[in-house]
């Protein structure tokens, strides 16, 4: 309905990352790779934490959640990123562009805030060990859950309520690999200071309020690690942290630099290269960072597959 009232366009042309020829293969087989590691370690990882009884403790809750929010989220952009490749005019409809970049927005926004959901975990697991069993009992990590993936509904419908009030007139062609907030106000020809105002609002609550959730928990570790006598017992602390500390930074620092920064300053083609990272590279090396630094995953990984070899 919203097409038929709000817009004479009824389909969109998605420019892709590039109008080479020369690169459209390359770069096909390229995140085609990415895409298959992506579904592979997000899966194995959901597999191997299920069944490993002495991984259901509240870090594994969160980091399966987490898989299960980059192999979705992967899963609603790459394929069509991919078919971009390899079809002559890479066409989506007005329903299909409005579905991918609600769901594209569910789940950065559930990522953005699981991740200070693991923040919050790490600091109560260095912080106050002592209490750590009651802070993080199962009825707690359920409604951190359920609060992450609330923040995932709010980001989603803040930023549909401020794509359906816009008209797209003639042009159709999504500068873009996927159906984004920014290249989608540009086709606009009633979008104003407000619209773009909304999406800075909505980014800023969707980045940073977890990046101010993660600071202050990362100060209050560093503080307890600080007061902590033996080096082996620093080191131990720091490397339960360390997984973490990578994924946040590759994460919201790609985040930040493409919605964060007024468009003159960023070209949206810079700003589709810095997408890649959050939407193909950041799901991809996510379970390879917690799974090749955590020696609890190391065992798990060799107990199920020794079970499986022995069987």
């Amino acid at each position: 309905m919203a097409a038929d009232n709000a817009s004479s366009v009824t389909e969109f042309i998605l420019a892709g990352l590039t109008d080479e020829p020369e690169l459209q293969m390359p770069l096909f087989f390229l995140f085609l790779g990415f895409y298959v590691v992506t579904v592979v370690g997000n899966l194995g990882l959901i597999t191997l934490i299920g069944l490993n009884s002495h991984l259901h403790i509240p870090m594994y809750f969160f980091l399966l959640n987490l898989s299960f929010i980059d192999f979705s989220y992967s899963t609603t952009l790459t394929p069509k990123m991919l078919m971009g490749f390899v079809s002559k005019r890479n066409i989506i409809s007005y329903a299909g562009c409005m579905t991918q970049f609600f769901f594209f927005c569910f789940f950065v926004f559930s990522e953005s805030y699981i991740l200070s959901a693991m923040a919050y975990d790490r600091y109560v697991a260095i912080c106050k060990p002592l209490l750590y069993t009651v802070t993080m009992s199962p009825q707690v990590c359920v409604l951190l859950m359920l609060g992450v993936y609330g923040m995932g509904v709010f980001g989603a419908v803040t930023h549909m309520g401020n794509i359906m009030f816009i008209t797209f007139c003639a042009d159709n062609l999504v500068n873009h690999y996927m159906c984004d907030i920014i290249p989608l106000l540009e086709l606009s020809c009633n979008s104003s200071y407000v619209n773009l105002l909304v999406v800075f609002i909505v980014v800023t609550i969707g980045i940073g309020v977890p990046i101010v959730t993660i600071f202050i928990s990362y100060g209050f570790i560093l503080s307890s690690i600080l007061h902590i006598s033996s080096t082996e017992g620093r080191s131990k602390a720091f490397s339960t942290c360390s997984s973490h500390i990578i994924v946040v930074s590759l994460f919201f620092g790609s985040g930040a630099f493409m919605y964060l920064k007024p468009p003159s300053i960023l070209p949206l083609d810079q700003g589709k290269v810095s997408s890649i990272f959050y939407t193909a590279v950041v799901p991809m090396f996510n379970p390879l960072i917690y799974s090749l630094r955590n020696k609890d995953v190391k065992i798990a990984l060799k107990k199920t597959l020794g079970r499986k070899l022995f069987s």
